[in-house]
């Protein structure tokens, strides 16, 4: 047989309709250089922000790295638009902020404060070590009533005892809020000495000495009676795009890789001027009272 002769190899029709999944992941990795390695999911179609615009959301993956990309496609399926489009009189980052729990989270800083901070973090994260120290220390110490600072754990795979260390320190959470943060320091501190064998009985001897009950946190460690809280957090942090740590949401803001303190500061100054005149972030304190009406006795 000559080469002439050879079978022509079937190939796929070119993508003309971007609501066809299939022609839209085909474009996508071509648009961002998205070889076989990479997974690629197209989420659904939903009515866009536009009456003339639907909108999808495409997510890349490998290995444990992940993102997220939304896109508006024409009704015709003709056009792509990639980005985002904002309200006016919303938040700019108002879809992470519908996101974002704080209730019944650690936490530390003024309730009700203007400015409120959401750290996503691996108690065997070295650079969530520095990172807490900046929240803990500086950003604390210069803002002591206009920023709360929120705690989520959000442990990595390839880390092998911070699931654990998440879920002894949301055991001690639950018997001793305050002491949770005597915990979050003493165990960033402690990471080169701590180990998957050691790691419970470090812990429970060092919240036996802050007065927490070593039988109850004991009992809480082994039935991992917490695991569901920080499974939780770790699903939250994914729907906000979250894939290392520390990651850090700043009224909704994510704020990329371990911030500086004076790159921090200025952001915190920045968002605290906004604030006073939009008022559309900042932390729920709860402390807010009306009257029923009408007026009951």
């Amino acid at each position: 047989m000559s080469p002439l002769d050879k079978p022509q190899e079937q190939l796929p029709p070119p993508p003309t309709n971007a609501l066809d999944k299939k022609d839209l992941e085909f474009y996508v990795r071509h648009l961002y250089l998205w070889g076989p390695h990479i997974q690629v999911e197209i989420g659904d179609f939903t009515p866009g922000p536009m009456d003339s615009l639907l909108q999808t959301t495409v997510k890349a993956s490998y290995r444990q790295a992940s993102q997220q990309t939304v896109l508006f496609i024409s009704k015709d399926g003709k056009q792509i638009l990639e980005g985002r489009t904002f309200e006016i009189t919303k938040n700019p980052f108002q879809s992470n902020l519908e996101k974002i729990t704080t209730a019944s989270q650690p936490s530390f800083g003024t309730p009700g404060a203007p400015v409120v901070i959401v750290a996503y973090s691996d108690f065997q994260c070295p650079y969530c070590a520095q990172e807490a120290k900046v929240l803990r220390q500086q950003v604390l110490q210069a803002f002591p009533d206009k920023v709360r600072v929120y705690f989520h754990d959000y442990p990595l795979t390839n880390h092998n005892w911070a699931l654990d260390a998440a879920i002894a320190g949301q055991c001690i959470y639950r018997f001793d809020p305050l002491g949770f943060w005597d915990y979050h320091d003493w165990i960033f501190e402690n990471q080169s000495s701590i180990s998957p064998e050691n790691l419970k009985d470090k812990t429970v001897a060092f919240a036996a000495g802050k007065g927490v009950d070593s039988l109850k946190l004991s009992s809480c460690i082994d039935k991992r009676e917490t695991e569901s809280n920080v499974k939780l957090s770790i699903e939250e942090g994914r729907s906000l795009g979250v894939t290392s740590t520390p990651t850090i949401f700043l009224n909704g803001r994510l704020l990329a890789g371990s911030p500086k303190w004076e790159e921090l500061q200025q952001i915190i100054e920045y968002e605290l001027e906004y604030q006073k005149i939009v008022k559309n972030a900042g932390d729920d304190c709860g402390c807010e009272m009306s009257l029923p009406f009408p007026a009951e006795k």
